[in-house]
């Protein structure tokens, strides 16, 4: 479609019931509309009016349980949220793409040059030309595009940023140059690499594939090269249970080293019996082994080694849950997973900064609040960033009050699961 058949498409409102089902609440409608209209006006004034255009769209995600498994081979229960990237996009025609994002210069990348290099590590230039180099070594074509994009998946705010834009350009290839045949986890495998290879950061693929694949997924990475994975349908508004996300406003400055040691450590204790990983690992041989781990490995990989068999063991109780409809084993299933990451894996803030714990902050208000009800944990990553929590909807607005208090207006926000993945919209 032309530019001007884009907004007048959007204008007539034909598009109503696809962003309801997208974003999930219909009160979201009418700001997601102006969005998409600003981000049209966005490309125009970028470059021009002519051609064919598309909107692609990839949420960010939200680890429901399986935290630190996924590098461990192991399984996790995750979602795509109704936050999103979302781009305007336009196959170019030349071995080049063009890409600006809100409040950023543009990024120019030759296709015809997608080695790996130094300079792009930690860069959205270094992900760009990650994804399309894997998109070539996976026997796809990668093709230059025009494209503007705007994000409410925040940098920082453990929402996985990256992942989604990793996915976003994924399916930009996918339908501007490969007819839509790149498949969902074809995607996120690719993002991972672009990850790992070009932007220089050692991620599993837990993100990626929660971005992709969309809604609620169980995902069992015993093998991370074919991931197998199970959408899980459950209806948490009916349930009378929402989710809701809290950025506690913690520095990720210097946490490279601790975000590193967890897998690090639990791979040490796989190595000790002569394996990559810890899923290769029976629970009974590590557990009879452990005077032996606790003197080669030390105490630490001890703890993180099982917190991994039992988060393991918790993400399939918690998909069975959901899937007898039983919310308060979930709710159940969720907090253990929260007070296994606190005692075992230990990432809820940096031993090298006492003084400074955010997380554990928002977990403590967080209990007092809800007041046995719900259940709350450290999400994602930890050590800063975020905290999850499932709060009865009657006790919304009384939470998000008392998060914001602390933390600053808008630090708690109120999600919902959405339906899908990475998507071209039109």
């Amino acid at each position: 479609m032309t530019a001007n058949d884009l907004i007048a498409k959007i204008n007539s409102d034909e598009l109503r019931s696809l962003f309801t089902e997208i974003y999930v609440d219909p009160a979201l409608y009418k700001s997601q509309k102006q969005r998409y209209l600003d981000t049209i006006a966005r490309f125009t004034e970028s470059f021009g009016s002519d051609g064919e255009l598309s909107i692609f769209s990839a949420p960010g995600r939200s680890e429901i349980a399986g935290n630190h498994t996924d590098h461990q081979h192991g399984e996790v229960l995750a979602a795509s949220i109704n936050r999103d990237a979302i781009a305007i996009a336009r196959a170019s025609g030349d071995n080049k793409v063009r890409l600006i994002s809100d409040g950023s210069e543009m990024i120019s990348i030759d296709i015809t040059d997608l080695s790996a290099k130094k300079e792009e590590e930690g860069t959205t230039a270094g992900i760009i030309r990650g994804m399309l180099s894997a998109v070539c070594d996976h026997g796809f074509i990668p093709g230059g595009f025009d494209a503007y994009v705007t994000s409410q998946v925040l940098i920082g705010a453990g929402l996985s940023s990256s992942a989604a834009f990793e996915t976003l350009i994924g399916v930009i290839e996918s339908h501007l140059y490969n007819e839509g045949k790149i498949s969902a986890t074809g995607i996120a495998i690719m993002g991972q690499f672009a990850e790992n290879v070009f932007f220089g950061k050692p991620c599993g693929l837990m993100d990626q594939m929660a971005c992709s694949v969309g809604s609620l997924v169980h995902i069992d990475f015993k093998d991370p090269k074919k991931p197998v994975t199970e959408q899980v349908k459950y209806d948490f508004a009916s349930a009378g249970y929402r989710l809701c996300i809290t950025d506690t406003k913690g520095s990720h400055a210097d946490l490279t080293p601790d975000y590193a040691a967890v897998p690090f450590e639990m791979k040490s204790a796989a190595a000790f019996f002569g394996k990559e990983v810890l899923r290769e690992v029976s629970e009974e041989d590590f557990v009879k082994a452990i005077p032996a781990i606790r003197e080669k490995c030390g105490d630490r990989a001890v703890l993180r080694g099982l917190h991994f068999y039992n988060e393991n063991k918790r993400v399939q109780q918690d998909v069975a849950a959901l899937k007898a409809d039983n919310i308060n084993a979930f709710l159940k299933g969720v907090q253990a997973s929260g007070d296994s990451s606190f005692k075992y894996l230990q990432n809820v803030y940096t031993n090298h900064d006492v003084q400074h714990q955010n997380v554990s902050v928002a977990l403590a208000v967080s209990e007092v609040v809800l007041n046995g009800r719900g259940a709350c944990r450290v999400h994602g990553g930890g050590f800063a960033g975020t905290m999850q929590a499932w709060v009865p909807d009657e006790m919304c607005d009384t939470y998000k009050k008392a998060l914001d208090a602390v933390f600053g207006d808008g630090a708690c926000e109120i999600l919902a699961i959405r339906p899908c993945g990475g998507i071209r919209i039109i």
